[in-house]
């Protein structure tokens, strides 16, 4: 059977246990608790008050965050699963489900690819080659009545002398689909890349430069890292400092991107000027401010 049928058969598997599961817990599994109706969208945020307070006052009495693992040790070889979101993402029922797919199907495909490493090592004593860890925590951006903004860390290990990680992105669209909702990359907001990438490019670069020297102490033309990255490279986050508009981008550059491994990853901050509001699509320029 080749590897991606096995990698089908066995998310079905899993879909299939989850169907059998009972209701308490299937709720408790996406951060629901049980008889809790779905909240309505949020309300306005108030004039007064911090945008924590506003989070904390949208988060709906009954729906917790979840923080799921899933491991497994053989013989010196271990396997190491986790995966974790929001209260704000469980109290979004479709946007739960969203995630949970994305994490039986991670799940299955790390267990997949930790049994292919045990029968290649299976007469080798180097531990590490036989060590399988993942991890995918998502946090909250901004909330806003409309918008949920996330971004996730995403790590992986599976031998050698480090493990990687990288960073993920969602805007969830509280009204679309006729109030369904819809998870968008915070790309499509825009009309596009090329026209976000002229409105950031040089606050963005500038600030990269600042952080870059901050960790080597000088930056020289001419290195390997000296380029700034291009957008393409970069996970675009949209933030709000009120916690009613957009009114700045988080721009992170993963291990590589914009330094090697030891420096770690940059992550960037440039406010919404007007430049960027005349990247943002007319149908979402209401829910963008300008700094």
């Amino acid at each position: 059977m080749g590897r991606a049928m096995t990698v089908c058969v066995t998310v079905l598997a899993a879909l299939a246990l989850a169907a059998c599961s009972s209701p308490e817990e299937v709720a408790d599994d996406v951060g629901v608790a049980q008889n809790t109706p779905t909240p309505p969208t949020p309300p306005e945020v108030a004039e007064s008050g911090s945008a924590q307070d506003d989070l904390e006052r949208r988060t709906a009495a009954g729906f917790k965050e979840v923080n799921f693992t899933d491991n497994e040790n053989a013989e010196g070889a271990s396997r190491d699963f986790q995966y974790s979101w929001p209260a704000q993402v469980s109290a979004i029922p479709g946007l739960a489900r969203q995630l949970q797919q994305r994490r039986t199907q991670a799940l299955a495909e790390q267990k997949q690819a930790w049994r292919g490493t045990l029968e290649e090592f299976a007469d080798s004593e180097c531990n590490s080659c036989k060590t399988d860890s993942y991890g995918k925590t998502w946090q909250v951006v901004a909330d806003l009545p409309r918008f949920l903004s996330l971004s996730a860390n995403h790590y992986v290990y599976a031998g050698g002398a480090h493990g990687n990680y990288w960073f993920d992105t969602l805007v969830w669209d509280r009204q679309a689909n006729d109030g369904e909702g819809e998870a968008l990359d915070p790309y499509a907001l825009f009309t596009s890349t090329a026209a976000l990438h002229d409105a950031v490019r040089t606050p963005y670069c500038e600030g990269l430069k600042t952080e870059q020297a901050k960790r080597r102490g000088t930056v020289e033309d001419g290195g390997y890292f000296s380029e700034c990255p291009k957008l393409n490279q970069l996970t675009l986050l949209l933030g709000s400092s009120t916690g009613k508009s957009f009114d700045r981008l988080g721009l992170l550059a993963a291990p590589y991107v914009a330094g090697p491994y030891v420096e770690g990853d940059y992550e960037v901050t440039v406010p919404v000027t007007q430049a960027i509001l005349d990247a943002v699509k007319p149908e979402y320029r209401a829910h963008f401010s300008a700094k």
